[in-house]
């Protein structure tokens, strides 16, 4: 049914989203010749505002429909639904090739990275959207949503592994504090030590020193005492030592001498 005997705009519209599905299956079909990663990036941003404005005529095409649904008859209707689900399903299927190129694409960045790119892909890239069927477009759509859980699972280890680590790092952080506070500790302690232990050092020393005064002069006296005993000894009349207690002679002896009979 020729869509400008129903509506112009409706005409218009899809005559658009025809040309740009054209360019699509143009430009998937040239960026499977193009080996140079930099131009397969800027060929998928092309294709990809190119499918942005095919969604948002594929919408304007919905209002137009529904504008107009009131005028047309059931089977009308009926067609013009059919012929939106196609729009859909044909922007889906080249959505699901453009992200199969863009992961393929960010294999092959990485490929310094790891063993290779992944393969798998090589094949499904050479069908194009317009031969792709429905079970094809439901087998790369599951196909995607399984490497997207594949990621997620990797993701959610990598981060159960990061908080592993992380939790091994804050308890030997942990145990490496409580023991440099202990070293600090013990070390004002063995400060403390020293600092009493150097008081006591001075304490003995000053008494000893003393002593030594109190013995030399313990000394002394005792040699003086000696002295003057051998003093007295052999010279007894002396008389410089007559009266020193205990080294005088006898008070008879001193009467005897004074007055003799």
């Amino acid at each position: 049914m020729d869509l400008s005997s129903i509506s112009d705009d409706l005409a218009e519209i899809n005559g658009q989203i025809t040309d740009i599905f054209r360019a699509l299956s143009n430009g998937f079909q040239k960026l499977e010749k193009i080996k140079d990663v930099n131009r397969q990036s800027r060929q998928l941003e092309e294709l990809t505002d190119k499918m942005r404005e095919c969604k948002r005529l594929i919408k304007e095409f919905d209002r137009e429909v529904k504008d107009i649904e009131g005028r047309n008859d059931p089977e009308t209707n009926k067609m013009l639904s059919e012929k939106k689900q196609s729009m859909v399903k044909e922007l889906n299927s080249y959505v699901a090739l453009k992200k199969q190129h863009q992961t393929n694409l960010e294999n092959n960045k990485r490929v310094d990275l790891f063993d290779g790119p992944n393969e798998g892909f090589a094949e499904d890239n050479v069908l194009l959207a317009s031969s792709m069927t429905n079970q094809q477009l439901m087998d790369s759509g599951n196909r995607m949503m399984d490497e997207t859980d594949q990621a997620i699972e990797r993701s959610k280890q990598v981060v159960h592994e990061t908080i592993n680590v992380g939790t091994e790092t804050a308890a030997v952080l942990k145990a490496q504090t409580e023991q440099m506070s202990r070293i600090v500790n013990e070390l004002d302690s063995i400060h403390f030590s020293i600092k009493k232990a150097s008081q006591l050092v001075r304490e003995i020393g000053r008494q000893v020193a003393t002593d030594k005064c109190i013995m030399a002069m313990l000394f002394l006296i005792v040699v003086g005492v000696i002295a003057i005993i051998i003093v007295k000894l052999v010279n007894p009349n002396n008389k410089d030592i007559r009266d020193i207690p205990g080294l005088a002679p006898p008070a008879m002896a001193r009467r005897l001498l004074s007055n003799p009979r």
